[in-house]
């Protein structure tokens, strides 16, 4: 198991204290059971929120494999003559139509 970041420890830990008072001022609970349900509630939320803080991505000389999609430059395009219409140009010196993030990253549900 990976040892947790300081974001994960201090986002996990900020759970923890915030819902513990949170929870313990709602509930107005002086019992010692209920201090106990409530200490363990926000104990599994502090974890769960320190599990799902997403991890930094990896940068220099880790970040891309030998002979991956992102190492290799892409080709350049092919010159056009200035004098041909739109229509006679190539379809591979034809600028693309921006993409959207969706478009990049469908969501599969």
């Amino acid at each position: 198991m990976p040892r947790p970041t300081a974001a994960q420890l201090a986002y996990g830990s900020a759970t923890v204290v915030v819902s513990t008072i949170a929870m313990l001022l709602l509930s107005q609970t002086s019992s010692g059971f209920g201090i106990a349900v409530i200490s363990a509630a926000a104990l599994a939320l502090g974890l769960l929120v320190a599990v799902t803080v997403p991890l930094p991505r990896r940068r220099g000389r880790h970040a891309a494999r030998p002979g991956s999609a992102a190492a290799t430059p892409a080709p350049a395009p092919a010159p056009v003559p200035a004098h041909l219409p739109y229509e006679d140009t190539p379809t591979a010196a034809r600028v693309p139509e921006p993409r959207t993030a969706a478009a990049e990253h469908p969501v599969h549900h």
